[in-house]
């Protein structure tokens, strides 16, 4: 029976951090991160975090456009217009099964674009949560602080109380 190892061998470049310990700035810099358009795994991606329309995507929009979409408005109309499609596809399905992929199409249309609705929403929930995460760690530190100074006027109480029990005696 040969022996095998269990492990792969490290990557080559683990050389280039031999002198690590005895010098840490002897390893080499990271490379500088990727800006612009890049390929990962045969599909191209970009660094810019913008949401593409549904136009760019060749889906055809639903809801009004412009800076002031009313979103609480046009996802209640798009929740109404996906039940009343459900409700009609259910009823094709036993009426006429045959022609069934439009009103499926039509779904697929109204769940792209709530889709897209939602996630227009994802920035200003992004704000949302980090305004939360930071007033909750303000309000424990202020807690904290709180805390100390409570601890330290007992604590300035109990020197008091030895140092007049000591001048007593």
């Amino acid at each position: 029976m040969a022996a095998t190892a269990t492990y792969p061998p490290p990557p080559p470049y683990y050389k280039l951090y031999k002198d690590y310990i005895q010098n840490p700035n002897s390893a080499p810099e990271p490379p500088p991160p990727i800006e612009g358009t890049y390929v990962l795994f045969g599909a191209n991606y970009t660094t810019d975090d913008v949401l593409p329309s549904l136009e760019e995507q060749g889906v055809r929009q639903l809801y009004p456009t412009g800076p002031n979409i009313d979103f609480k408005n046009e996802l209640r109309s798009l929740n109404r217009d996906l039940q009343l499609h459900i409700l009609e596809l259910a009823d094709v399905l036993v009426e006429r099964p045959s022609q069934y992929a439009r009103r499926v199409e039509d779904i697929s249309l109204i769940f792209k674009n709530l889709h897209h609705l939602l996630n227009s929403l994802r920035p200003h929930q992004g704000r949302a949560t980090l305004i939360h995460l930071l007033e909750s760690q303000i309000q424990r530190r202020k807690q904290a602080v709180e805390d100390i100074k409570r601890r330290r006027e007992e604590a300035q109480k109990l020197l008091k109380e030895a140092l007049g029990t000591l001048d007593g005696h």
